[in-house]
């Protein structure tokens, strides 16, 4: 597994890692020994950082993760978790209060007195820009309950803002192979200033074959916010959806060696993004897990490839997607 500098936390970053909502997601119960299981396995493949977040299950999540860490004391692991979602993302309710209050709550859920990482949960943009905002973050800091702060963007604009703040160690969005606005600023921005970027939703949901949101997802808001998720599946039509996965799938067989699969190849082609520093690709088993590992292994994917997914991009996916975010 590829290590990654993470300059904030002073210690490199697997390229990657392993996100938790869906471990503590409240549709289905997951067993705590399959939980475990699966950060376990990827673990084992070189993934040293875990991402999750205070309401992922309302606290089930970061609780797995408490429980994985604690049989694993000595293990070089990076958390990282986000708060500013469990009441409404207001300037009232973003105080000094509520910050130790949610920071109390997640460093009990995961059983340690210091969190590696603590992002802002998805912001509104009159947040990310007021300044006591990031002064309470600085004292989080200070008195040694985390190590380091970000934000999980929505938007491009919001993460660019983020980047602009001197103590920002990193920047949460989508970004996959159907998805490339933040490669035109955003990752830029970070690469030049030594913001982390990590990549949440890195294969796009509900068209390649890791995900079935589309099949499953049964009460969708409206399509603005879909986007903002990550179901792209809500503004691009299925016909063109599925002529461009036909033809990402096409050149994988055609332009990449060996036998990769298609959902390989897309996060192969993230992590030759420069100024990516860690993936966030879903794991609900071991094997999963290890498969999405195996990515990292693959060699950097050809000037061809790379050219033909931006060809497929502009010519199907971009004026749906692209200035939305």
């Amino acid at each position: 597994m590829e290590n990654r500098p993470f300059a904030a936390l002073g210690q490199p970053v697997s390229a990657v890692g392993i996100g938790t909502w869906q471990l503590g997601i409240d549709r289905g119960e997951t067993d705590p020994d399959d939980a475990a299981a699966t950060l376990q396995a990827a673990v084992e493949t070189g993934v040293n950082l875990i991402d999750t977040a205070d309401v992922y299950g309302d606290g089930r999540s970061e609780r797995f993760v408490g429980r994985f860490l604690a049989t694993r004391p000595k293990a070089e692991l990076v958390v990282a978790t986000k708060m500013g979602r469990r009441v409404p993302p207001t300037t009232a309710n973003y105080s000094r209060d509520n910050f130790r209050l949610w920071n109390d709550r997640s460093r009990e859920n995961l059983g340690v007195e210091t969190i590696d990482l603590v992002q802002l949960h998805n912001p509104p943009n009159e947040l990310i820009r007021a300044p006591h905002i990031w002064d309470l973050l600085d004292d989080l800091v200070a008195e040694g309950r985390i190590r380091s702060y970000g934000v999980s963007a929505e938007t491009c604009e919001q993460a660019l803002e983020a980047i602009r703040h001197p103590g920002c160690a990193s920047v949460q969005l989508i970004v996959n192979i159907f998805r490339h606005k933040p490669l035109e600023e955003v990752l830029p921005a970070a690469h030049e200033s030594g913001t982390a970027v990590i990549a949440r939703v890195p294969l796009p949901e509900g068209v390649l074959s890791h995900n079935h949101r589309r099949d499953t997802e049964t009460d969708l808001p409206g399509p603005v916010a879909s986007l903002d998720a990550g179901w792209i599946f809500s503004v691009v039509p299925d016909d063109v959806a599925a002529q461009a996965a036909r033809e990402f799938a096409g050149l994988c067989r055609e332009l990449v060696p060996g036998r990769a699969q298609p959902v390989q190849v897309a996060l192969r082609w993230l992590l030759d993004q420069e100024g990516i520093t860690c993936i966030l690709p879903e794991a609900r088993s071991p094997h999963q897990a290890r498969f999405n590992a195996q990515a990292a292994a693959l060699p950097p994917l050809s000037a061809e490839m790379r050219t033909a997914l931006t060809d497929i991009y502009n010519r199907l996916i971009r004026a749906h997607v692209h200035d939305h975010w």
